[in-house]
């Protein structure tokens, strides 16, 4: 590429703090010294994360939800502002709330009295292989219940963050038609969780299915989750895929650290983005790395 590098300011769209010591992340509890979760059972605070996001010119950031305790949702953000950090840093969160829930109303009042919250995060990520599952079923975003849940972002201007796989773009398709008043933002480049070139057309042509909605927005993170043996000429081509369908407005940078650490460096992975970037025009290049972010998160 022949166009100039980006050297502005960026909001890194996702990302997420723990502290062990606090007992609220049973996921990260006990567990083999040797296994691929070793690397995430210490903290990751403020200073850890400062550390290296200040030097990458970072200048905001969105918190979303690290699967805290589910029996106290609201725990997470009242937690976070307690945790002192630069100006913009965690200014956003993602929460989470479980729609099916009998509680879950109260959950999202909850979550609505603090005015750093924005957004709403259920897990959702299902596959055809087991191994591969985040939730057991597939019918969650199709269930009546779960959807009057949803309907109540509304009075709340929430947005939720979908973390899916391309087995479920149809199904989401539907969703995002018949809520076209709720922003949705597609976490992870949409899970190119498949590689081989039927699972990768899947989830190209279905960028396009996703992208046709104006009210849906793509985080550009942790595509290594996918492909762990990764070159930069398949990051490009995940990274220009997502920016080819969604276009600079809709399309935003963000790391997921401290996850995507298990296979990229923190300045890699800036310098693999601002690399792949080189080619569009100053105008869109802020938009990636900052405008749709600011915008989406509704980042003062």
């Amino acid at each position: 590429m022949t166009g100039q590098r980006y050297n502005g300011p960026i909001i890194d769209a996702h990302h997420h703090f723990w502290d062990l010591g606090l007992g609220k992340h049973g996921w990260l509890e006990g567990g083999d010294p040797s296994d691929e979760l070793a690397p995430f059972r210490r903290n990751h605070l403020v200073a850890d994360y400062e550390a290296l996001a200040v030097p990458q010119g970072i200048v905001a950031s969105v918190h979303v939800e690290a699967n805290w305790d589910p029996a106290d949702p609201a725990g997470e953000s009242r937690w976070l502002d307690t945790l002192e950090r630069s100006p913009g840093i965690a200014a956003r969160y993602v929460a989470h709330a479980a729609l099916l829930d009998p509680g879950a109303e109260r959950v999202l009042e909850a979550h609505a009295a603090n005015g750093r919250v924005v957004g709403i995060r259920e897990i959702l990520s299902w596959h055809p292989d087991p191994a591969k599952r985040r939730m057991p079923d597939n019918d969650r975003m199709d269930d009546p219940r779960w959807r009057a849940t949803l309907a109540r972002f509304r009075e709340h201007g929430f947005s939720f963050d979908l973390l899916i796989t391309p087995h479920q773009f149809e199904s989401t398709r539907r969703l995002v038609a018949d809520f076209p008043d709720i922003a949705f933002i597609l976490n992870h480049c949409a899970s190119p969780i498949d590689r081989d070139a039927e699972g990768m057309k899947r989830w190209r042509d279905g960028l396009g299915l996703l992208a046709a909605a104006p009210n849906v927005a793509i985080k550009i993170s942790d595509p290594v989750a996918y492909d762990p043996q990764w070159t930069r000429e398949s990051l490009g081509e995940v990274i220009d895929a997502c920016i080819d369908a969604f276009g600079p407005e809709r399309a935003m940078f963000a790391t997921d650290h401290p996850v995507a650490g298990l296979h990229i460096g923190f300045a890699e992975w800036v310098d693999v983005f601002k690399e792949a970037t080189r080619g569009f025009s100053a105008e869109e290049q802020a938009a990636l790395f900052e405008g749709s972010a600011r915008r989406w998160y509704r980042l003062a």
